[in-house]
């Protein structure tokens, strides 16, 4: 698939065979890349093993692009070769903007995203306002790290960062407010990634006012996998991790000081209800018995919290799976369905305008995993997507549809019109920010962490 100058994908050929992208519009953009010399290149590179192009994560781009030595001019007077040292333009501009590494891409954390170099000039939109100095967007939003002088955890802070990348490159295709602590130092993102200390309190991953936690033993595969089958979970990824919480963080900005609220608790319950209660009952009785029916998970079931950041998780799932396989021409219109298609009676407001719409994007899902599920099997493996969505929980999928949208289209509305800021965040009232899942605040957990962690230099 080829790209057209801002990063985006070319439109379908109308002549060509039904595919996936040829049926379905997608939320977001391609998740194809490709190095100048025509291969295809993936998110976490960062040079091409090609042609030895290097490549970075451009967030104008919002994808991953060949990149080219910057020219300081010397060259055209003919004072060396002209080559501005470890900065860099996106390759065949030579003229454009001007970039350089992540200061995290030679650490255990591998990062190959790219840090504005802006110059006398430049729009005033593009800086490093919100950063830490030397650092891009993703690893400004890291703000406490493994304790590197254990052996291990090299490792597993760098699965840590790949999965949050990943994450962090969704939102901002989908034009969700990214902002870290350093642009906002009380509702800002932040993420501590903890380790289990010996004698001290277990580490829960969660969420508090904008802070994410997540037990950094989750990156080992056998650990979580072993949680995974105690819990007798279906799906357990770091991603999934991370698409959860997030969820918890976007609830407080998006819906809790919105107009959506009121709309929420009609679809997914009153969130006033006391959480630590229902936490108790869920762990000690289990969830009702026909949750199966009414909720993405058995976790769902829990509370209105916990409903919303499961469904969310499950929105991004679907949203950057689909996108992929249409960056890539995946055929799902042949696939004999061991599931119904969603009609819109199923639908939360089937008369939106955006409903069909939905509904597409919600059957190419359905099509899709049926292949997935299939190549699966095939390879004697566990089911790709081992879910079957209730008719209930597409009405949640099709209103946080709508918050991410409308959030989008605001977005892209005001960086369309020129001369005009971009709308800051929305801010919660102090009073409104939900419960972390984990029931130690993420500050305490800091405290009692100072031997197994240490501060990212992004946040020191």
């Amino acid at each position: 698939m080829d790209l057209q100058p801002d990063g985006r994908a070319d439109a379908p050929d109308p002549d060509a065979a039904p595919n996936l992208a040829s049926e379905l519009a997608a939320p977001t953009v391609s998740r194809a890349y490709r190095c100048q010399c025509g291969r295809p290149v993936f998110l976490r590179n960062s040079q091409c093993l090609a042609c030895r192009t290097p490549l970075g994560y451009v967030i104008d781009r919002l994808g991953v692009v060949p990149l080219a030595p910057a020219e300081d001019g010397a060259e055209a007077e003919g004072a060396g070769d002209g080559a501005e040292p470890d900065t860099f333009t996106v390759f065949g501009n030579p003229d454009g903007k001007r970039y350089r590494r992540c200061a995290n891409l030679m650490t255990a954390a591998s990062c190959n995203w790219m840090v504005p170099a802006p110059r006398e000039g430049d729009d005033p939109s593009f800086n490093t306002d919100g950063l830490a100095s030397g650092y891009c967007l993703s690893c400004s939003v890291t703000r406490t790290i493994p304790d590197l002088s254990v052996e291990s955890n090299g490792e597993l802070w760098r699965k840590l960062e790949h999965a949050k990348r990943r994450l962090i490159s969704q939102l901002l295709a989908l034009g969700l407010p990214v902002v870290s602590r350093h642009a906002d130092p009380v509702h800002g993102l932040a993420f501590d990634f903890l380790g289990h200390m010996p004698g001290g309190p277990h580490v829960m991953t969660g969420h508090e006012r904008g802070v994410i936690t997540l037990n950094a033993e989750e990156a080992e595969d056998a650990v979580r996998e072993r949680i995974r089958a105690e819990m007798r979970e279906p799906y357990r990824t770091l991603l999934g991790h991370f698409r959860h919480e997030i969820g918890h963080y976007y609830w407080d900005l998006l819906v809790q000081p919105t107009p959506w609220l009121d709309e929420f608790r009609a679809l997914f319950g009153d969130e006033r209800a006391d959480y630590t209660a229902v936490l108790q009952q869920h762990y000690e009785q289990g969830p009702p018995p026909d949750w199966a029916n009414r909720f993405v998970s058995s976790y769902a079931s829990m509370h209105p919290w916990e409903d919303w950041a499961e469904t969310w998780a499950h929105y991004l799932h679907m949203a950057d799976t689909t996108d992929t396989a249409m960056s890539f021409g995946v055929d799902a219109t042949n696939v004999e369905l061991a599931s119904d298609l969603f009609t819109t009676e199923d639908l939360w407001q089937p008369e939106h305008p955006g409903a069909t719409k939905f509904l597409d994007f919600l059957n190419g899902w359905v099509l899709l995993t049926n292949v997935l599920n299939e190549l699966s099997r095939s390879m004697g493996q566990p089911d790709y997507y081992p879910f079957v969505l209730p008719r209930v929980a597409v009405g949640k999928l099709q209103f946080i549809h709508c918050v991410v949208t409308q959030q989008r289209d605001t977005t892209v509305s005001a960086a369309a019109a020129p001369g005009v800021p971009l709308p800051p965040h929305p801010v919660p009232p102090a009073s409104a920010s939900a419960p972390a899942q984990s029931q130690t605040p993420a500050q305490t957990q800091s405290q009692t962490q100072t031997q197994d962690r240490q501060q990212h230099p992004a946040q020191s």
